[in-house]
């Protein structure tokens, strides 16, 4: 098995800078014609492209063909997995990938960063940052708590910040 080199990639694949996809220069297999898109939507959400026995995000490939190198960690920056235009793509640490999260499914109060405090009866509000949970005070409405988090977010989070808030694509 081949090492992942910019090399290979520019051998094997050519970018759509309309589309973000990668196409196959060069046939592999029936369903991997010269011509065609490489790469299959798996369930987390990412394209993967088999090369040489061995499965790679999209995204990364086409980030090393642009870039030269490959960051431990890669961020799409409108957090579309999909959408692997290379405007879309910047390196980060894994600290930073995660302040760039949509709300997630569990959420119930419909605010990143605030839940209800059952036994204080109130809306508490916090923020992550670099793996460690801070605690930002609790309140008697969840607006409040939600304009206090936003505002540390921004201050902690920068060009990372997301406040769960994304369009569907």
């Amino acid at each position: 098995m081949a090492e992942l080199t910019l090399e290979l990639v520019n051998k094997l694949f050519r970018y759509d800078k309309e589309t973000g996809d990668l196409i196959r220069k060069v046939t592999v297999s029936p369903t991997g014609k010269a011509g065609n898109k490489a790469g299959s939507l798996y369930e987390t959400g990412y394209l993967r492209t088999c090369i040489e026995g061995r499965m790679y995000r999209n995204h990364r490939i086409i980030f090393l063909m642009h870039n030269g190198y490959l960051p431990a960690c890669l961020d799409h920056i409108d957090t579309n997995k999909s959408n692997n235009l290379i405007e879309n793509l910047r390196p980060a640490t894994p600290s930073q990938n995660q302040h760039n999260r949509r709300l997630q499914s569990n959420n119930t109060s419909g605010v990143k960063g605030v839940i209800w405090n059952v036994k204080k009866k109130k809306w508490q509000a916090q923020v992550k940052t670099k793996g460690h949970q801070q605690h930002l005070g609790y309140f008697e409405n969840i607006l409040e708590a939600e304009t206090v988090v936003r505002e540390a977010r921004e201050q902690l989070h920068g060009a990372f910040v997301n406040h769960g808030v994304c369009e569907e694509f």
